[in-house]
């Protein structure tokens, strides 16, 4: 189950940052940099030990059920109406592509989150009632 303590708005929108900062272009790694994975955005980032299970991320949600059970779950995530992932773009797809496709999913995300928590307190979850004369 995901963390409460973790806002999915807060956390796309640090990924959005991290990933616009060049966050998985810094050569100082040996390897590639993984998205989520190797960003602030992964429960286990800079952990190399007590890892946290991925079914704790908050990232889970966006997860199809049947891709929960992955090694790597936040890789199956639907980027785009081509049912795009970063799983098919890392097999498809130039890094490049790959940071194009993410950067433009989380803007929608990150809207469409934002719409959702206006239109909540629209609807009556955090209006004050008016007073009857």
């Amino acid at each position: 189950m995901a963390s409460p303590k973790r806002d999915l708005l807060e956390v796309l929108r640090l990924e959005l940052e991290f990933l616009k900062s060049g966050g998985y272009r810094q050569a100082s790694s040996w390897r590639p940099q993984f998205i989520f994975e190797d960003s602030p955005t992964c429960l286990n980032f800079g952990r190399a030990e007590h890892k946290r299970p991925c079914s704790e991320c908050v990232l889970m949600q966006l997860v199809p059920m049947e891709m929960r059970g992955a090694a790597v779950p936040c890789r199956y995530i639907p980027l785009n109406a081509k049912d795009e992932t970063i799983h098919s773009l890392y097999r498809c797809g130039t890094p490049e592509e790959l940071e194009a496709v993410l950067s433009e999913w989380l803007m929608n995300m990150i809207q469409k989150l934002e719409l959702e928590r206006i239109q909540g307190h629209i609807d009556g979850h955090n209006v004050t009632p008016k007073k009857s004369a």
